[in-house]
C-alpha cells in the first residue's frame, strides 16, 4: 500500500490523538536552535499524548522522564504554553495529582 492510499484510508477520519498536531512557539527554554523545514529553532509539532503513560523520557529531546517537570518546562519566555503552564498551577494539589495520572494512563 503507497502512502497516499493510507492516508486516503484515513482521510476525514476522527481519531483520539489528545493533540492539535500543530506546530507551537515553545520559548526559550525549549528552543534547541534547529530550523526543520519552515519550523523555527523554538517551533515543535505538538506530539500526540496516546502512550504517553508508556514513556521513559518527555520532551522533544528526551530532558526530563519527569511529567511534572515536562510541563513546567513549557511556561517559559516566548511559549505559547505558557498560560496553560499557569492554569494548570493554580489548580489544587489533587486537581494537579488527577491531572497527571491521567495523562500517565494514557
Amino acid at each position: 500500500m503507497t502512502g497516499l492510499s493510507s492516508t486516503a484510508a484515513l482521510n476525514k477520519k476522527q481519531a483520539h490523538l489528545f493533540s492539535d498536531l500543530a506546530v507551537h512557539h515553545m520559548g526559550s527554554g525549549l528552543a534547541d536552535g534547529i530550523t526543520q523545514g519552515s519550523a523555527g529553532p523554538d517551533e515543535f509539532r505538538t506530539a500526540p499524548l496516546w502512550g504517553l503513560g508508556q514513556r521513559a523520557f518527555f520532551l522533544h529531546d528526551g530532558r526530563t522522564n519527569d511529567l511534572l517537570a515536562a510541563i513546567l518546562a513549557h511556561g517559559s519566555s516566548g511559549s505559547e504554553a505558557s498560560k496553560v503552564v499557569g492554569m494548570f498551577q493554580s489548580l489544587s494539589s489533587a486537581q494537579q495529582q488527577d491531572l497527571l495520572d491521567f495523562l500517565r494512563s494514557l
